[in-house]
């Protein structure tokens, strides 16, 4: 008899396989002599739409709402359809007579496996794969150490509660609002709350007043060296003041006086690197420095994990490793030894790898370890552009941990004049460690996004001073400024709100703040990019350069909607009650029945209010289909026309945001598309017809073919992934 192993991915899947000496190639499976490997795709199977219940859920009705199933119904999904035909055919097979579930070790990877068994009817014996990684040898204990499948039991429960939690009020609410409101409006335990909080945020700029503050600062001479000194705030530190006339008071009174050492302090300082990636982490710094979206990022590594195999699985929430990775590290390292990297490898490779606590730690693992290189020899010469862009991202930070910190000598002086407090800072570098690895700018880019207000400059070299010394002042300056309200969201500061959403929640409950943060925020790692990206497809969100703005839609949606669903709290409830359910401290039954009585009180304050939707960007052009006035709405790289009618459903694209830049203001422009003629326009009264720009930009390009670009850019393997020569060889467009 066999064992059949269910694994949630095909790269996992034949990890396994090869493992477990698996050669036999079948539809959807590959076999061995013991052992038979078969994979979902994400999920094969899922909860049945409303009009798989009853038929008179089809139509969208606010009288036959709240729509709750007296049983739940599983069905295929029809993309995947063949692959669950294939895995229900080696479930039933009569040689296998027990099932082991290897799909993720979590929650969402327990409901995979145990919806195909269920939707399968198969009650054959399940085990239980657990492991954080997928090395050889982790594959290898995990096949030592198999868990009876029984204990994992509340864990999917737990898993089958969320989802139909999050169908009941989803499908309901969203239903109902769009009934209620005749418009496309959709809600959801998350997508809602992330509205909120840049709603919250834009209230913040709104009502925030700027005021002018003030700051002083003094040079004074000490044999050849220059020190410069900044006013500092005897009592709470801060370098500006609002008091105009103190500030100028003290600026003529400082142009006679001397200033009195009190203190100086020396200290060496180390600085550990950033930590490794997890998914989050990894597409905020891709938005920050390339501008690539959240969605943009999770693509890009699923094509490194799944195609080029030089990564690890990227939907991780976690930016440690585990124990039994560590014996991998140098071949790990040894397999990206390429191109900008060979002149940081070797050095490693030379002595004991040195690892700690700030990056390898079991405890800080859930389901998968932090985004890393794999064993896999790598070619960056196959990769785009945009691929070794991410790659080098990650591949700098696994190399960087390894690294000695960056050490240096900072002094810290204080010094007094005219009764007031006066600051200096110095810094040397002892040793560069990490740092070595990345471009000073970028450094300094991220220590400036770092700081919040005003700092010291600590770069200036200070004289060697003693307390007691007195220095005469020889320059003063007055600096001045206005208070900045808070900064607009970018997809990467919204990904952080949305990771640590604690302090947008209007309860002071300490265990739901908690809990909140311990189970991640709003959506997972896996989630989040599509639930922003799900607010652009909705026109709830729009982008100007790379803010994010709320629509007209969104505005209006986030006053209809009911306050509960508005509220991060909302998720920190669900949460703290599955965890229940999977300790087996709460019964399934008693939180859907919760759950449901919820979403009846939602509807009824959903049908019952007294609000009102109104279309503000209604245009005169008409639907060619239904011959209602189309609407204007603005999508992440696009401007569109969309019929108002949602059962129409019509929509078309009038311009969309190329990567062209503007001979003039160097801005991308737009390209409108009139009858079968293309135009660029640009927001600077720049236009030019599509026929002009490609022989404008063939002549630019000098008769180089896409193919010669790419024969060049295979040449620079052994070159910078950030040669401006390549970069700006990679970003011609030539016509097709």
């Amino acid at each position: 008899m066999k064992s059949l192993i269910l694994a949630e991915k095909p790269s996992v899947a034949r990890d396994i396989a090869r493992v477990l000496n698996c050669k036999k190639n079948s539809p959807g499976a590959i076999e061995g002599d013991n052992y038979i490997v078969t994979w979902a795709l994400g999920h094969l199977v899922t909860l049945a739409d409303p009009e798989e219940y009853d038929k008179q859920w089809k139509e969208w009705n606010m009288d036959v709402l709240p729509m709750v199933p007296k049983k739940w119904e599983l069905v295929v999904i029809k993309q995947t359809a063949s692959q669950y035909r294939h895995v229900k055919e080696q479930l039933f097979r009569k040689d296998v007579s027990e099932v082991i579930i290897a799909t993720d070790a979590g929650r969402e990877g327990e409901l995979v496996a145990r919806w195909i068994l269920d939707k399968a009817g198969c009650h054959k014996p399940i085990k239980r794969l657990w492991i954080s990684s997928v090395t050889d040898k982790a594959i290898r204990e995990g096949f030592e150490h198999l868990k009876d499948g029984r204990q994992y039991n509340k864990l999917y429960r737990a898993a089958g509660a969320r989802a139909e939690a999050d169908w009941l009020v989803g499908i309901n609410a969203t239903r109902a609002l769009t009934c209620k409101y005749n418009a496309q409006l959709s809600c959801g335990r998350v997508q809602t709350p992330t509205l909120a909080i840049i709603a919250r945020r834009e209230k913040e700029i709104r009502q925030f007043k700027p005021a002018d503050y003030y700051g002083l600062i003094c040079s004074s001479v000490s044999g050849k060296h220059r020190v410069t000194w900044t006013w500092q705030h005897q009592k709470n530190g801060s370098l500006r003041s609002f008091n105009r006339d103190f500030i100028s008071d003290l600026e003529k009174q400082l142009r006679t006086a001397s200033l009195q050492i009190n203190s100086v302090h020396t200290s060496t300082k180390k600085v550990l690197s950033p930590g490794l990636y997890d998914l989050t982490e990894l597409q905020r710094d891709a938005n920050r420095r390339f501008g690539f979206s959240a969605k943009e990022t999770l693509n890009i590594m699923q094509r490194l994990y799944e195609n080029h195999k030089v990564l690890t699985y990227p939907r991780t929430d976690s930016r440690y490793i585990g124990q039994d990775i560590v014996p991998t590290i140098r071949e790990r390292l040894k397999a990206c030894c390429t191109g900008p990297y060979k002149q940081y490898i070797p050095a490693l490779l030379k002595g004991p790898l040195h690892t700690n606590k700030s990056f390898v730690d079991d405890k800080k693992i859930n389901d998968h370890h932090a985004i890393i290189p794999t064993e896999e020899y790598v070619r960056l010469e196959y990769m785009t552009n945009e691929e070794r862009k991410i790659y080098d991202l990650v591949v700098r930070r696994f190399i960087s941990v390894l690294y000695p910190p960056f050490e240096y000598e900072q002094t810290c002086m204080k010094a007094s004049a005219c009764k007031q407090t006066f600051a200096a800072k110095g810094k040397i570098t002892l040793a560069a460690g990490w740092r070595q690895l990345y471009d000073t700018e970028i450094i300094l880019e991220e220590e400036e996004a770092n700081e919040a207000g005003d700092f010291l400059s600590s770069e200036q070299p200070l004289p060697k001073l003693t307390p007691g010394e007195s220095l005469p002042v020889s320059e003063t300056k007055i600096t001045f400024g206005k208070t900045k309200p808070p900064a607009r969201f970018t997809e990467a500061s919204l990904l952080s709100a949305m990771e640590n959403p604690v302090k947008y929640m209007e309860s002071d409950d300490l265990k739901a703040r908690k809990t909140l943060g311990e189970t991640g925020g709003l959506g997972t790692v896996a989630t989040r990019a599509d639930i922003i990206e799900k607010l652009f497809r909705s026109f709830l969100v729009e982008k100007k350069g790379n803010e994010l703005f709320l629509t007209s839609k969104g505005k209006q949606l986030l006053e209809l909607v009911p306050d509960d669903l508005k509220k991060p709290e909302l998720t920190a409830s669900w949460e703290m009650q599955l965890s229940d359910i999977s300790q087996g401290k709460r019964e399934k039954n008693s939180f859907m029945k919760e759950i449901t009585a919820y979403t009846e009180e939602l509807i009824h304050e959903i049908r019952t209010s007294d609000g009102a939707f109104r279309h503000d960007n209604i245009t005169n052009t008409k639907c060619p289909r239904c011959g209602k006035r189309m609407l204007a709405v603005n999508g992440k790289n696009a401007r569109l026309l969309v019929c108002q009618d949602r059962e129409c459903g019509y929509r078309e694209t009038i311009a969309r945001t190329s990567n062209a830049r503007c001979p003039n203001c160097h801005r991308k422009m737009e390209i409108i598309k009139k009858g079968d003629e293309e135009t660029f326009v640009c927001a600077c009264g720049y236009k030019e017809k599509m026929s002009a720009f490609k022989a404008r930009r063939a002549k630019e390009g000098a008769g180089v073919s896409k193919r010669d670009i790419q024969k060049y850019l295979k040449k620079q393997n052994s070159e910078s992934v950030n040669t401006s020569f390549a970069d700006a060889l990679a970003g011609i467009k030539l016509g097709d």
